[in-house]
């Protein structure tokens, strides 16, 4: 299982990167990206998106 944020709905407020126990979530411009070789899929970062942009697939 792979997690994804749908950049459509990223809001860019970084919650899913603070949150990130691995540290897999990094800055891509003005929202977010998840680096699969580091992502533990905990989904952590789900569960606290507040646009609810990240998904596993």
């Amino acid at each position: 299982m792979a997690y994804k944020i749908d950049t459509e709905k990223c809001l860019g407020c970084g919650v899913c990167k603070d949150n990130c126990p691995s540290e897999a979530i990094a800055q891509d411009g003005d929202k977010y990206k998840i680096d699969a070789a580091t992502c533990v899929d905990c989904g952590v970062c789900a569960g606290n998106c507040p646009a609810e942009a990240i998904a596993a697939e």
